[in-house]
């Protein structure tokens, strides 16, 4: 079993790679394996809805910057997904944000994989970044798994954040919750079918 971790923060040994390690020593314990990929400080331009990722039947971006093409090569095998991204302006990174539009809009269908998100900040601006994360899991039908509390973590840098003891627990708990529920979706498998994929979708917009 394997998790991959996506680290949207421009800084690789920052605050978001701090509570990524948090869930990801829990996960070990578990004998689930945790890939981190770090891609907030690359050059990633933005999805420009051309669809040719869907046309050419190549389930890859068109584009080849930004390592978004490797990644999804990956999330085909992974079980689960981690992100996680500093809160700028009350939402995501700005790369970052680039990097999923193209990730989930090109990738492969996750449904019944699990994901766990991590939201650093200074002050305030968590939630919303928080939404923003899980609103990838959710139109993907990845399962978000369970905390007591939001994802966020506090703190300018990790010495800073180590004071935070609410916010580490919440990200330990998270690795503990989702390698129970990997595994709990690994043992339903075996015994209990998936439910089949929709393969002719309703799309409505909303025009006379």
């Amino acid at each position: 079993m394997n998790v991959i971790a996506f680290n949207g923060s421009p800084h690789v040994d920052g605050v978001i790679a701090k509570g990524i390690s948090l869930i990801q020593r829990e996960l070990e314990k578990a004998y689930i394996s945790v890939e981190v990929v770090h891609v907030g400080s690359k050059n990633i331009r933005g999805c420009i809805d051309c669809h040719q990722c869907r046309s050419s039947n190549t389930g890859h971006c068109i584009f080849q910057d930004g390592g978004v093409n490797e990644a999804i090569d990956k999330l085909r095998t992974a079980d689960g997904i981690i992100l996680g991204s500093p809160a700028y302006y009350g939402g995501i990174a700005g790369t970052f944000k680039s990097f999923l539009d193209r990730l989930f809009f090109a990738g492969p269908n996750m449904p019944f994989k699990v994901g766990a998100t991590v939201v650093s900040l200074r002050r305030t601006g968590g939630i919303a970044a928080f939404h923003q994360l899980n609103n990838y899991f959710s139109i993907s039908g990845i399962m978000i798994t369970p905390t007591i509390y939001w994802n966020v973590i506090h703190g300018n840098s990790v010495p800073e954040t180590l004071e935070d003891q609410e916010g580490q627990q919440i990200m330990e708990m998270q690795g503990r919750n989702m390698a129970w529920l990997i595994k709990a979706v690994a043992a339903a498998k075996e015994s209990v079918p998936l439910p089949p994929p929709i393969t002719d979708r309703n799309k409505t917009n909303f025009i006379h």
